[in-house]
């Protein structure tokens, strides 16, 4: 239960935005500090993005990079290639400067006012003006591409197709307006269109290189990695310091699982464009899933020094790198560098504090809680991690008032009657952890621990019919659960439900097959009623196979050796296992059990002496010693002198969920 307890209540802010009310946003504190390696850089949605587009903004899902290529609407009216078209040129010129024509002044006036709405993001007036420009012009492209533009932004497929494809007929002669169409085809599930014209872009201009790139981003999308890695390096061969060819490239091969190539280009790309941000999260990434956190760190940290010191998400990713290796120092350097430019960020403040909470430096984590539920005293999460720091200190009645505090403030909270049940539990106040824990099953009754925990409240209190229902009432909600049928099972026990035993443990098993603790319960259960017995040795074997050092799991392989009359084998195992746990009255009950199973009494004697040292209230095994003719044990002197020391106190059952 440790172990669950400290990873529910451990959270940490992926963002805290202080004018935001009440939305804070946790995550797994442990999550933060042992993240997995994982890469940074989210995918690409579409691959369409020019160099220059990349220079200035990064990396763009596809909705944001055809935005940006898409409004060309300037150059549409200024630029000749991008007039509003009349008859195309001679082909034989058609490569170097499409013929100007003199537009219409009507079908130039609505286009105008149209690229004009476009700027007040006014969409229904500017669609209204460049359908009145077609009326005129009905042949233009510029126009056509707008519109497939605009269409598109609204999701209207149909219509951005029909223009797309009214704005791409083979007369055109103008490269980046075949791209940009070539980004609404490809959104549409039209790849090969999409393309046809990116080749026809790239036959116009074999000098730019974003176009080789655009097509080998979507063949890349398209399951054609070898022919996207060729488009890649065939634009790379015209445009060799483009840093988004060089980034492309990497990201190609590090999908391929060639990461040290990927390395070289994404550090291509950064020395050809010292500010690509996406270039420095990939390449961390990298050196990050290479176990190189060093260079990882060393790589965010030359974005910081020389690109943006301001970059908080950056700034949080050397943070979190720092505490994957458990550089703490490091780790408070980096908030500290986040404080001192903003020293009201609550969000770095709260780092802190979970950063102290997890060197166990209670106090100061602690005081930081407080000071950041001064500005936000309604933020019950962190209250609640405050809870557990003032238990993990050992102050069990600042925990009570704190999490008692949050279930006032908020009647429904789940985990403020989930925390408060299970710390009244473990201080003995069993009434009180039961309302607490009925509350917390009533709001989320999905929730297993709460089952887990009202089960062995009621176990506690010997109520082990209640302890079973609450536990089948939890697998009904939860049936997938091992640790509701896990403890299930542990409860029927206690009710000599041996067949009900059987099934729960089976249902774990099924669910796990690797639940060494299942395993084992299973075959000592078998062999302690002797029966089943090659089922017994089956299942103990798997239980120490998994986890050969577990000296109560070889214990039970010895006593499954042990009723199968395999006895060698089982003193060796049960010698393994004493050595392994050290004193423990039931591995001397058996070790005395299988000596005298060999007729050596005296050796028997001994172990069960030993036996008797640890556990005198064990009036079996004491019948059991006197029915061999091995005396009367409590006469003993050092049995006596237990007696006198051990006060026979019935543990409660482990917390284990």
């Amino acid at each position: 239960m440790t172990a669950s307890r400290s990873l529910r209540a451990s959270t940490i802010a992926k963002s805290f935005d202080p004018a935001a009310p009440s939305s804070y946003n946790l995550f797994d504190c442990r999550s933060f500090i042992h993240i997995s390696s994982k890469r940074i850089v989210p995918t690409l949605t579409l691959p369409f993005m020019s160099s220059r587009t990349a220079k200035s903004r990064g990396l763009m899902s596809l909705r944001r990079v055809l935005c940006a290529l898409i409004p060309l609407a300037l150059g549409a009216c200024a630029a000749p290639s991008h007039a509003l078209d009349g008859k195309p040129a001679p082909a034989s010129v058609a490569k170097i400067a499409p013929a100007v024509h003199r537009p219409d002044a009507s079908a130039f006036y609505h286009f105008m006012l149209g690229y004009q709405a476009e700027l007040v993001q006014d969409t229904d007036r500017a669609i209204q003006e460049y359908q009145a420009s077609l009326k005129t012009d009905p042949t233009s492209h510029s126009v056509n591409a707008r519109l497939a533009s605009l269409y598109f932004s609204l999701g209207d497929a149909a219509q951005a197709i029909r223009h797309a494809n009214d704005a791409t007929e083979k007369s055109v002669q103008d490269g980046p307006l075949l791209t940009q169409m070539a980004g609404i085809f490809a959104s549409v599930g039209q790849g090969e269109r999409a393309v046809q014209l990116l080749d026809r872009a790239i036959e116009l201009n074999q000098t730019s290189g974003d176009p080789y790139f655009s097509k080998g981003l979507l063949l890349l999308n398209l399951k054609q990695p070898s022919a996207a890695e060729q488009a890649i390096r065939a634009g790379l061969a015209v445009a060799p310091e483009s840093a988004v060819g060089h980034y492309h490239l990497g990201r190609l091969l590090l999908d391929a699982g060639n990461g040290a190539e990927a390395a070289v280009s994404l550090e291509r790309a950064i020395a050809a464009n010292a500010t690509f941000e996406p270039a420095y999260l990939s390449l961390a990434s990298i050196y990050e899933s290479l176990q190189d956190s060093g260079r990882a760190i060393a790589v965010l940290r030359k974005y910081l020094q020389a690109v943006n010191p301001r970059n908080r998400d950056i700034r949080n990713q050397v943070v979190r790198l720092h505490v994957a290796t458990k550089d703490y120092q490091g780790a408070r350097k980096e908030l500290g560098e986040l404080l001192a430019g903003d020293p009201a960020d609550l969000d770095a403040q709260l780092r802190l504090a979970l950063l102290y909470g997890e060197e166990k430096d209670y106090p100061k984590a602690i005081d930081q809680l407080i000071e950041i539920l001064k500005v936000r005293p309604t933020e019950l999460k962190i209250r609640d991690y405050l809870g557990f720091l003032y238990e993990e200190s050992k102050d069990t009645k600042k925990a009570l008032e704190t999490y008692t505090f949050n279930v006032q403030l908020e009647p429904s909270y789940f985990e403020g009657h989930l925390h408060l049940g299970v710390l009244l539990y473990r201080l003995k106040q069993l009434p009180e952890a039961t309302n607490h824990l009925i509350k917390a099953i009533t709001i989320n009754p999905k929730q297993p621990e709460a089952h887990i925990i009202l089960g062995f409240t009621y176990w506690q209190k010997d109520q082990f019919d209640d302890a079973a229902r609450v536990l089948e009432e939890g697998i009904g909600q939860n049936p997938k659960s091992v640790d509701l049928h896990f403890n299930l099972g542990t409860v029927y026990d206690k009710l000599n439900r041996f067949d009900d035993v059987v099934r729960a443990m089976e249902a774990v098993i099924k669910l796990d097959p690797h639940h060494t603790d299942a395993l084992n319960y299973l075959g000592y259960s078998y062999a302690e009623r002797g029966v089943k017995i090659e089922q017994a040795l089956s299942l103990t074997k798997q239980a120490v196979a998994l986890k050969p050092t577990n000296g109560y799991y070889v214990d039970s392989l010895a006593w499954a050796l042990f009723k199968s009359g395999l006895l060698p084998e089982a003193l060796t195992e049960m010698k393994r296992a004493l050595a392994l746990v050290g004193d423990d009255a039931v591995l001397y009950e058996h070790l005395g059990e299988i000596y005298a199973k060999q007729r050596n009494l005296s050796e028997s004697r001994e172990a069960w002496l030993r036996a008797l040292e640890l556990d005198p209230s064990n009036h079996k095994l004491m019948d059991r010693f006197r029915d061999l003719g091995l005396g009367d044990p409590t006469k003993e002197e050092r049995i006596q002198q237990a007696k006198q020391r051990v006060s026979g106190k019935v543990q409660s059952p482990s917390l284990n969920p």
